[in-house]
């Protein structure tokens, strides 16, 4: 489904959205009108659609732009988690704290190790500073958190 907006509310729903993605943006918006099993499943469908954005513009070389949806996979995957569980997720902080909870549970350390490895694609999206051997070893990392974080979303 596509929706069309004017111009000026394009620009002024770009400007709310700061340097968040626009659909996670609006996403956010609506969770606040939906049940909590709700919210929770729109944050892994949005998740989906990030991932394979990630893999698409993966294979076509787009390193820049895959690493920021693979970062938005598990941040997605993140917002589920904290949805389920009725804890913050609107900042990096949040996510952090999160990610250090989940390892105090389960004493997963790839969890934190791969949450810093995913923490910098989204670096890059605004720096590009990863080789493409670099982007490769933190897309992988990244992918294993995405699987790791999926498994503790449907728990």
């Amino acid at each position: 489904m596509a929706i069309t907006l004017s111009p000026a509310v394009a620009e002024l729903l770009k400007r709310a959205a700061g340097d968040r993605d626009v659909e996670a943006f609006l996403a956010d918006l609506l969770a606040g009108r939906l049940d909590p099993p709700e919210r929770v499943e729109l944050y892994l469908r949005l998740h989906e659609k990030y991932l394979r954005e990630a893999e698409e513009l993966y294979r076509g070389g787009d390193l820049v732009q895959a690493g920021e949806r693979y970062w938005g996979a598990v941040t997605a995957l993140l917002n589920a988690l904290a949805k389920k569980r009725g804890e913050p997720h609107y900042s990096h902080r949040d996510y952090a704290v999160l990610i250090d909870r989940l390892y105090r549970e389960t004493k997963d350390r790839e969890l934190v190790t791969a949450f810093a490895m995913a923490e910098r694609l989204h670096a890059n999206f605004y720096r590009n500073f990863l080789s493409p051997e670099g982007f490769e070893v933190h897309r992988e990392s990244a992918l294993r958190l995405v699987e790791k974080l999926k498994k503790l979303a449907e728990t």
